[in-house]
């Protein structure tokens, strides 16, 4: 009797078609997402071919989707959600509410029933946090203001969507669905529905909550006391999986709701970052899967049968929720350039809008079209994210050197913040100016406020900037690469320079406009790559510094003196080191243009306080 192979068929021909998908979107600067896409499109019901078991791929993908929640409850963190509560919350609730609008007002035009309308307008409306990720990486820009904002803004919206997942059920009957128990749907029916239907999720999330919390860590400090990676592993999955099932069986609960706080409750733990490693391989194979079952999904021929359909679906997702979100942020007082990044980070959909839209789906809430159309709008918003992030930063470079346009879009005393009172700008000469307020420039304005040094700041974080003015100190909102914003920091008459910003590009324009004006400034300059500083050396900066290399150094020099090498010993090491080295910091040459550089030291942080 011959073995029944379709598992392994389906898993070995998805992941490696997924293979060949991602790897050449990543070579066509595109994301793996849509590789993973495609390659369920290729092997779907509606491409000639090989056609996978798309019962088997839905419980793959079931199972993918219970380690993708897992891993978005992992890496969530209260904390980071706090730090932005006051744009993050409100703002992605009212961008969610606008995109469901805008979404349903579509269907309605299109004949559908409202409850169609509503949960089409929510698949619309949430943004793939994987591609977010992605994208902030790829830009250097994850741990920036911005982009914890839109990372806050995205955890929002996926507590909305998690919300909808479990209400959905419940509402199904009056929204037009098929009722779960297949009666018709009344005021005191929906109410006790909905009653139950929390009811559970309250009974789950206190078990979670009170015994979750103390029982898995405890479950898991066991296994890892044992030394065993295997097993340790095997736990974590365990918990996923099992939690993910358990909450459904016995709670009633949604498989991704259960391992979300599955997550939820590993993610406070000692084990999370152990927790998140293991599980990360398994997780992105079975997240792969899960992206491949969705393209099987998807009919191609829409693209064909409803243009206009699918281009008013697109048109929703990168220009209706881009310009909500855009207006929104300056709305709440943020700066162009926030609302900016935002925009750009939620013009795609992704995970959330596959899962909620198969639920409308099977609960007879949507069309089996309206499937076909959010995945052809995930697919092409996805595909041009990379795009929108490159015509949003000519945007903002537009801007920046239209400070008239940035003061009426930034009415709140935008325009004021741009240049310093008169009290704050009396007799200012010899001062310091400081590019760029955060953590290496907040250390550096310190130190010369404490010494009551003249110092200037100027920052493109207008909140910041506001903080500063508050307590007193003299700063400025704007780019000081554009021209005109070093005028107002009196730049003529200063006698230093510190860029404390990683832009590299923006670094040698705001150089080329000091030394227009002040040729004998004295710059020191923070930047991370090698080949900058060759540059800056060849510009005459006083001094430049790459963060990694005098880490390796600090770090060098504390594991000398651990050892014995006493301090006058290891700092002539450690001095060596730096002349010899590769570039990593330098101070200017006796031969540099610009006038004698003062003398520069590096302290230990144990001695005398940070340089």
């Amino acid at each position: 009797m011959p073995h029944d192979t379709s598992l392994i068929t389906t898993i070995v021909m998805g992941l490696v078609l997924a293979f060949f998908g991602g790897f050449i979107a990543s070579r066509l600067k595109l994301p793996p997402l849509v590789g993973y896409l495609v390659a369920g499109v290729a092997v779907g019901p509606f491409t000639p071919g090989f056609v996978s078991d798309a019962g088997m791929a839905e419980q793959l993908a079931e199972i993918g989707v219970i380690l993708l929640m897992f891993g978005v409850g992992l890496h969530f963190s209260v904390r980071d959600l706090l730090s932005v509560k006051r744009i993050a919350i409100p703002g992605a609730i009212v961008q969610i509410t606008v995109a469901t609008l805008l979404g349903a007002g579509l269907t309605h035009v299109w004949g559908w029933t409202p409850g169609a309308g509503i949960v089409f307008g929510l698949a619309l409306s949430v943004a793939s946090t994987v591609v977010l990720l992605r994208a902030l990486e790829h830009r250097n820009t994850l741990d920036s203001i911005n982009g914890r904002i839109a990372v806050g803004w995205l955890i929002v919206e996926d507590l909305v969507m998690v919300l909808a997942l479990v209400l959905l059920p419940a509402l199904a009957g009056v929204l037009g669905g098929n009722a779960s128990d297949g009666s018709q749907a009344t005021g005191g029916t929906i109410a006790l529905a909905l009653l139950l239907t929390l009811g559970k999720v309250a009974l789950f999330l206190a078990l979670m909550l009170v015994i979750g919390t103390r029982a898995v860590p405890w479950v898991l400090e066991r296994v890892a006391r044992t030394g065993s990676r295997e097993l340790f592993t095997l736990s974590v999955l365990a918990t996923a999986l099992g939690i993910a099932y358990g909450s459904a069986a016995l709670f009633g609960v949604s498989f991704a709701l259960g391992a979300f706080f599955a997550g939820v409750v590993l993610s406070e733990s000692d084990f999370s970052h152990q927790a998140a490693a293991d599980s990360l391989p398994l997780q992105d194979a079975f997240a792969v899967l899960f992206f491949v079952s969705v393209g099987m999904l998807f009919d191609p021929a829409v693209l064909v049968r409803e243009p206009l359909a699918v281009v008013a679906v697109l048109a929703i997702i990168v220009v209706g929720k881009s310009v909500a979100a855009f207006a929104i942020v300056l709305t709440f007082g943020y700066p162009a350039r926030t609302a900016l990044t935002v925009s750009a980070s939620l013009a795609q959909i992704g995970e959330f809008s596959f899962i909620l839209i198969g639920l409308g789906v099977t609960l007879g809430l949507v069309p089996v079209e309206g499937r076909d159309l959010i995945l052809a709008g995930a697919l092409l918003s996805i595909t041009l994210n990379p795009l929108v992030f490159k015509t949003f930063d000519g945007i903002e470079q537009w801007l920046g050197r239209q400070p008239r346009v940035i003061s009426v879009l930034e009415r709140r005393g935008g325009q004021a913040l741009s240049t310093l009172p008169e009290r704050m700008n009396e007799g200012t000469h010899n001062h310091a100016i400081i590019v760029g307020y955060g953590r290496v420039g907040r250390v550096v304005g310190k130190a010369l406020n404490d010494e009551k040094l003249p110092v200037i700041i100027v920052d493109k974080d207008r909140r910041r900037v506001e903080a500063l003015r508050a307590k007193g100190i003299p700063a400025i909102y704007g780019d000081a690469s554009t021209p005109g914003i070093l005028e107002e920091a009196s730049v003529a008459a200063a006698r230093l320079l510190v860029i404390a910003t990683p832009e590299g590009f923006q670094t040698r324009r705001i150089i080329e406009l000091a030394r227009k004006l002040n040729a004998d400034i004295d710059v020191a300059v923070r930047t991370h790559s090698e080949a900058e500083v060759a540059h800056l050396e060849r510009q005459g900066v006083g001094l430049a510094i790459m963060g990694m290399r005098e880490l390796s150094f600090g770090l060098a020099d504390y594991a000398l003196r651990s050892l014995g090498v006493s301090r006058k010993r290891a700092a002539d090491i450690i001095q060596k080191e730096r002349i010899s080295g590769e570039g990593g910091a330098f101070e200017r040459r006796p031969d540099c243009p610009a006038r004698e550089a003062p003398e520069l030291r590096i302290r230990r942080q144990d001695d005398e306080g940070s340089a």
